[in-house]
């Protein structure tokens, strides 16, 4: 039993350090990305990319802070689910990768490799998040220890 149980921590550990890793890669990937909207002029460059600033601060946060916890996972989940909806976006835009002037620049290949790392990333960490979050107790425990 007590094999069964250092695995089964062991594996909760490497849960937890792979859903890390994956977030701050999508977190990197999507400042990437915001750059590069920024540069192609898809984005103004203006104090609105504020929000994603404090958007990505949050991920961070939920990432390191509250890692392990429910409200980290639920962080995470929720910024990897946005990540996932930028390369959608970009792929059926009309001024995305396809329809637009990106596939004639000469940073065309670093811009679409960003999209596929952070769909990649992004959907690694829903899975990993999801997980997480579906192997918590639903309720705690509510006992109360009176001493006698």
């Amino acid at each position: 039993m007590r094999l069964y149980q250092a695995q089964k921590g062991e594996s909760h550990v490497k849960q937890s350090a792979m859903l890390t890793t994956a977030s701050l890669l999508t977190i990197l990937f999507m400042t990437l990305h915001l750059t590069g909207d920024i540069l192609f002029q898809l984005a103004p460059a203006g104090l609105g990319n504020l929000f994603a600033v404090f958007v990505l601060a949050v991920q961070l946060y939920g990432t390191l802070v509250l890692g392990g916890r429910r409200a980290g996972y639920i962080i995470v989940l929720l910024g990897s689910v946005l990540g996932l909806v930028v390369p959608v976006v970009h792929m059926k835009g009309t001024r995305g990768v396809i329809g637009g002037d990106i596939g004639n620049s000469s940073q065309a290949f670093l811009f679409v490799w960003t999209l596929l790392a952070l769909g990649i990333t992004s959907a690694f960490s829903v899975i990993l998040s999801a997980s997480a979050l579906l192997s918590l107790p639903w309720r705690r425990n509510r006992r109360t220890s009176t001493a006698a």
